[in-house]
């Protein structure tokens, strides 16, 4: 998939993707979504092992033994992501950004396993395999029309910004005060999860150095997993009505 972080260390410094021949382009994406697809596999194996362990049983009834349990997972989840998305990015060692893409996809099955296990048992319909299919069609769609029309969606990255940290503090508001956030909150977030898709996608055209495709990966997985997260959730409340 790539050299080895010895042989890394004395490569010639990188440059931006929009500078570099088509060709050397063409291969920087086509290592961006290789790695997108193994993360993907490896949250789905991740996700089976956990299904398979007793202990699963018991952190998923932690999670929801109280709203402030959620709290603290959501807490450290935030805490590992910023650690594993400064490993993507560095710089001097390719086996540390391996570590951060390792470290991301652990950190999103394990805050995706409570969900997961209620969607598995509760919902009426078969929404897990739906709701991934959904997801990987818009994330497709989506980022195919970035790559195919050559957009530069860069523009959206306050607005990004100011939506995260706006649905970061409506989501810490309803597991303090209880409240529900509802359907539409859900359809907003989906709109968020494409914005990011975007967003992403056109910074791997464009703006990420040629050397950074683990650090683009984990970007195009993180979009992908709060897509599904959201897909999933209006799902399993569609299917209880």
């Amino acid at each position: 998939m790539s050299n080895d972080s010895g042989s890394y260390e004395n490569q010639p410094l990188p440059i931006p993707v929009s500078a570099v021949a088509l060709e050397d382009r063409v291969a920087f994406i086509r290592n961006t979504y290789l790695h997108l697809a193994v993360a993907v596999m490896g949250f789905v194996f991740i996700e089976f092992l956990l299904f398979q362990l007793p202990i699963a049983g018991y952190y998923v009834e932690f999670v929801f033994s109280t709203s402030f349990n959620w709290l603290i997972i959501l807490g450290l989840f935030m805490l590992v992501g910023n650690l594993a998305n400064r490993w993507a990015h560095s710089g001097t060692s390719l086996a540390m950004q391996y570590m951060g893409l390792v470290l991301y996809v652990i950190a999103e099955a394990i805050l995706f396993l409570p969900l997961l296990v209620v969607a598995a048992n509760y919902s009426t319909d078969n929404v897990i395999p739906t709701a991934a299919l959904l997801t990987f069609t818009v994330f497709t769609g989506l980022s195919g029309y970035v790559l195919i029309s050559r957009a530069d969606f860069s523009f959206l990255r306050m607005g990004l910004t100011i939506a995260g940290f706006m649905a970061l503090g409506l989501i810490v508001a309803s597991i303090l005060f209880g409240f529900d956030l509802g359907l539409v909150f859900s359809v907003v977030m989906v709109g968020l999860a494409s914005g990011y898709i975007l967003y992403t996608t056109s910074n791997v055209l464009h703006h990420y150095r040629t050397d950074q495709y683990v650090a683009a990966s984990l970007a195009l997985f993180a979009s992908m997993a709060l897509m599904f997260w959201y897909i999933l959730r209006i799902l399993m409340r569609l299917s209880r009505r």
